[in-house]
């Protein structure tokens, strides 16, 4: 009787936690959040030189198999970021319409295309720039930097 009432009470915890959208019910979508997190998110720098990308390109491991020739990171807490996901809707690079764009700092990381991985190399350009990011779920993530 007691292991019947904790499942109920269990259940009817998570239950709660889904309906207030505190868990992520899509295991795709949570692994694509952590991702874009991993990769375009720093939120205690305010912007970064060449050394900063070399850095961070490298410690998110974005420079293991290949150079990734292009990346940003935002500079904003992941809560101003996860606000941009309830603008208005605009279209993706891919034509689906679940985009939408804000201006937050950012440092963008361009390959300097003379370098070999591990050891990338980067220029760096710190700036407040408009982005636009794509964003799924109840309630909406960011899960694809756009552009």
């Amino acid at each position: 009787m007691a292991l019947h009432k904790t499942q109920t009470l269990l259940l009817f915890l998570l239950l709660t936690l889904l309906g207030l959208g505190l868990v992520q019910p899509s295991y795709g979508q949570d692994r694509m959040y952590q991702r874009f997190l991993q990769q375009h998110v720093d939120p205690d720098e305010t912007g970064g030189d060449d050394i900063y990308c070399n850095v961070m390109m490298q410690r998110r491991k974005m420079t293991l198999r290949q150079c990734k020739r292009f990346n940003t990171f935002i500079h904003e807490d992941i809560w101003n970021i996860r606000s941009i996901c309830s603008t208005d809707n605009i279209q993706c690079k891919n034509g689906r319409m679940n985009c939408h764009e804000g201006v937050v700092k950012v440092t963008d990381c361009r390959e300097t295309g003379s370098s070999k991985p591990p050891n990338c190399r980067y220029r760096a350009m710190a700036r407040t720039r408009r982005v636009v990011i794509a964003c799924e779920g109840d309630p909406e993530v960011p899960v694809h930097f756009d552009r």
